[in-house]
């Protein structure tokens, strides 16, 4: 089997003149045994010779794992997780805006506590303290999704075969399982005092949310082109979204295109808001606004022009961030669904100078909730409002709006008896 032992301190060949071994320039030097030879495996140096964490030991491990295909070299996982973040994040490939995130939150809590540390010293210990240090901190919602990144960089370096285990894996530790939360329906008169908070041009999102259960970026990113009044549905192609600080089109979330149903209701408040506040045309590129590198992405990345629905007042798109601040929340106090800010001067007319306590329950997706609540209230399919939603598959939707299903009312039962009259 290929590998050998060398020892640096004495020559290989004793002396003829006196049958001994000499000293070689390097006695006393360094560490004085050897592991050479191994075909793929890097030379490496020890103190001792037999101990079990010696030279012997050493050959003995690398030559049975070099020939099963199976060695990593120990020195490999010695690079710190910063520097082998910048390589491994600098191949994936996805969303931009997604990604952007995720690196905002990599960089903020994992390497910000962790990054100096070699990968191959992250183990139980460490990942345990991590874990208490991000739960004076974050909610276990969050420290779930950073553990799993974490993990997911991890797994990386033991495909690239930096380190042999990937101890996020491991049984003994892990984040705890943050506390299910029911998603809760606004109560209507909620909302009507929200519209009537809101500033008027911006009052038609609120019918979207609530009246179609859009997202608030595909509601800013509506077209009059994506309504069908006659045919009593609206066409979501489109989010509107921030990547790199800059504004542009995207597919909605989940990558997919989907028609949900127009009520008359809503198609009228629509005409209503547009006879009002005229569609303007907003063009912005398509999924990525950096330069793009090859013909594909300039095809790809193409601005594309749409009539918006919804645009701010100087006729530009709506910001997403700026409008929760200055519009949104500020609507919110008005309808005393939150309070103001205890810096907020009482007098304070101009919206930018205002202040709000955080809110995240009282976001626009509370819209959404209430949709789904008056759908499957009603009795729609769940596999229906799935849909109209845009989750993946039913299962979502079950999972968080499942206690919004209307209590059984014996009709089941009724359905069976008559099933069994009809064959007697």
């Amino acid at each position: 089997m290929a590998g050998y032992i060398e020892d640096r301190w004495w020559t290989k060949k004793p002396d003829p003149a006196t049958g001994k071994k000499r000293k070689t320039a390097l006695y006393g030097k360094g560490k004085r045994y050897k592991v050479c030879g191994i075909p793929g495996v890097k030379a490496r140096s020890f103190e001792q010779l037999g101990t079990p964490k010696g030279a012997k030991a050493w050959l003995a491990k690398a030559q049975h794992e070099s020939t099963k295909g199976e060695f990593i070299d120990p020195r490999a996982g010695n690079i710190l997780l910063v520097d082998y973040f910048e390589g491994y994040w600098a191949t994936r490939e996805g969303d931009p805006g997604t990604l952007e995130s995720q690196e905002q939150s990599i960089r903020k809590h994992v390497l910000g506590r962790l990054g100096h540390m070699p990968l191959n010293t992250i183990r139980v210990p460490q990942l345990r303290q991590w874990l208490k240090d991000l739960g004076k901190e974050l909610s276990p919602g969050t420290i779930k999704l950073v553990w799993g990144y974490l993990s997911t960089i991890l797994q990386a370096a033991v495909e690239d075969e930096r380190i042999t285990k990937n101890y996020c894996k491991s049984k003994t530790v892990g984040p705890t399982e943050a506390p299910p939360k029911k998603a809760r329906a606004w109560p209507k008169g909620q909302i009507l005092a929200l519209q009537g908070a809101m500033e008027p041009r911006f009052r038609i999102l609120i019918d979207l949310g609530v009246g179609a259960g859009l997202r608030q970026g595909e509601a800013i990113g509506l077209s009059v082109d994506d309504i069908d009044a006659d045919a009593g549905v609206l066409h979501v192609r489109r989010q509107l979204k921030k990547v790199h600080n800059r504004l542009v089109f995207a597919l909605p979330k989940g990558e997919k295109e989907r028609d949900v149903p127009l009520p008359r209701h809503l198609a009228k408040r629509l005409q209503a808001h547009l006879d009002e506040f005229p569609a303007r045309p907003v063009t912005l590129p398509w999924g990525n606004p950096d330069e793009p590198e090859s013909d594909k992405e300039a095809e790809e990345r193409a601005p594309q022009t749409h009539r918006l629905v919804v645009t701010a007042a100087w006729g530009g798109p709506v910001r997403r961030d700026s409008w929760n601040e200055r519009y949104w929340k500020s609507a919110l106090v008005a309808a005393g669904i939150i309070p103001a800010h205890p810096e907020s001067h009482p007098t304070a007319k101009r919206r930018q100078g205002l202040k709000f306590v955080p809110s995240r329950e009282h976001g626009f997706h509370a819209l959404r909730h209430t949709f789904a609540s008056v759908m499957l209230d009603a009795r729609e399919n769940p596999v229906a409002v799935s849909s109209w939603l845009g989750h993946a598959d039913a299962s979502i939707t079950l999972r968080i709006y499942g206690h919004m299903l209307p209590a059984a009312d014996g009709r089941g039962r009724d359905a069976m008896d008559a099933w069994f009259e009809a064959d007697s």
